[in-house]
């Protein structure tokens, strides 16, 4: 059976101070999960879609470079994600995310393109490392020593084809006690807006067959309701981590606060926004 979904923490605004980018003052919301809050010098934070400078289809905080939003816009928008974690004079790492199964390691900002891959893995103080989603489920790591970070894309195509395990082998190559990981899946598509066809559960299910736990039957014969945030988590708790739960928060139906890949397509919107999470290991002993 699926595993449980468990709530995070509420919604908490940055610190007075941290969102003074160059522009107009924003204050980026987000979420934390209080297991992550918990771990020494680490900074994280689920970042939704309000109070951001993009405007029109993007109106928000889109921190998407794939996106065809103004990119002062986004270079705005990411700079105020950095402030927010405390580093505003460093810059948001992201990946040119490609539904993979690879893990990049990075103790520095990456000189040219970006490279192509679902994770990033760091054990460098003040190197922001984040995860674009607009449904699919980002997923922030840290060791409970709070040496070792990463942040995950994990859609339905990554989770199946084994992002999360190579982020952790990654953490476990970069210093990482496999057991003392410990793992918050974000706010991404949830079960009951996630309906797909019958070919979508066979396929998944032909290759593995306790998928099927994870599907229920939608109200079109025919067609089922798939819990990703459920089957990342049962891909962490099987990875042999320490701790793993979702926050529980839907991206499709909370439209004020979430971007969704999804809802932009049944309404046949051009393009669409991207929410990042992000985490950073702080100067040691200062949270």
């Amino acid at each position: 059976m699926p595993l449980p979904v468990q709530a995070g923490t509420g919604l908490i605004p940055p610190r007075p101070g941290d969102n003074l980018i160059g522009m107009t003052m924003i204050s980026p919301q987000f979420v934390r999960a209080s297991f992550l809050d918990a771990v020494a010098d680490i900074r994280h934070g689920f970042f939704t879609r309000e109070q951001g400078h993009s405007t029109g289809l993007y109106a928000g905080l889109n921190c998407g470079l794939g996106s065809q939003d103004d990119p002062a816009a986004v270079s705005a928008n990411r700079g105020a994600v950095a402030a927010a974690l405390g580093c505003p004079d460093h810059p948001l790492l992201t990946v040119h995310q490609v539904h993979s199964a690879l893990a990049v390691s990075v103790d520095a900002p990456f000189a040219g393109s970006l490279p192509q891959a679902d994770a990033l893995v760091t054990t460098t103080p003040g190197i922001v490392i984040g995860a674009l989603a607009a449904d699919c489920a980002p997923v922030l790591f840290a060791t409970r020593d709070g040496r070792v970070v990463a942040a995950a894309h994990a859609g339905w195509k990554g989770a199946f084809g084994g992002i999360v395990e190579a982020t952790v082998a990654a953490m476990e190559r970069a210093g990482a006690r496999r057991d003392n990981i410990v793992a918050a899946v974000g706010p991404c598509i949830a079960q009951k807006s996630y309906e797909v066809g019958a070919e979508f559960r066979d396929r998944l299910t032909a290759e593995e067959a306790t998928t099927a736990a994870f599907f229920i039957p939608a109200a079109r014969e025919g067609h089922f309701q798939f819990d990703l945030p459920g089957f990342v988590v049962h891909r962490l708790h099987r990875s042999g981590i320490g701790h793993a739960e979702a926050l529980g928060l839907d991206t499709y139906a909370d439209e004020a606060r979430f971007y969704s890949y999804r809802r932009a397509t049944h309404r046949g919107e051009p393009d669409y926004g991207r929410q990042v999470s992000a985490i950073v290991i702080g100067p040691r002993g200062q949270g």
